[in-house]
């Protein structure tokens, strides 16, 4: 039997933006996107956590295994700072990393932007969640979407018989 119930978690992970000095752009980019890509009923849960690996390694094992979200979406922290341990504490939380997206992501990124290759973003499952770290700025959270998103349907299928219908005129569109 399919998995019709979907919950999508979206973590932004800024120092500023957590204590308010910054207004967070990051996640409701991340939300505009899949309000628009995601055809099926969905729930959210989202949360602006600080650039500390440790929490926000405990936010991912949270959305994963407590609030049972099945997509968990990040942006921030996939610079070169040393702040920048996003990536870190996905590999820590994860018991299987994708290559293949971050792969996908730079790849696209590099077509406009040369800095690209300094952006850390990665994905992988814990449990039956599949994680995806993306970058912090909207027109680079649309570029990577588009570029990995159509793959994410059948990764959900496969970990959990979740059942994403996504409209494919939008995802499929070229992002600039």
């Amino acid at each position: 039997m399919n998995n019709t119930k979907i919950k999508i978690g979206f973590i932004t992970i800024s120092d500023r933006a957590a204590r308010g000095e910054y207004e967070d752009i990051g996640g409701p980019a991340m939300q505009d996107w899949i309000k628009n890509a995601v055809l099926s009923p969905y729930e959210i849960d989202n949360i602006i956590i600080e650039d500390e690996q440790p929490l926000i390694e405990q936010t991912m094992i949270d959305f994963a295994d407590n609030r049972n979200c099945n997509l968990i979406l990040t942006t921030g922290g996939t610079g070169p700072t040393t702040r920048d341990v996003t990536p870190e504490a996905t590999h820590a939380v994860c018991e299987r990393i994708f290559d293949g997206f971050a792969e996908q992501m730079r790849n696209v990124s590099l077509r406009t932007v040369p800095t690209a290759i300094l952006s850390r973003q990665t994905a992988g499952t814990r449990g039956t969640s599949l994680i995806i770290n993306l970058p912090g700025k909207p027109a680079a959270i649309a570029v990577c979407l588009g570029a990995i998103f159509l793959a994410v349907p059948k990764c959900l299928e496969l970990l959990d018989k979740s059942n994403i219908q996504i409209d494919l005129d939008f995802v499929e569109q070229e992002f600039e």
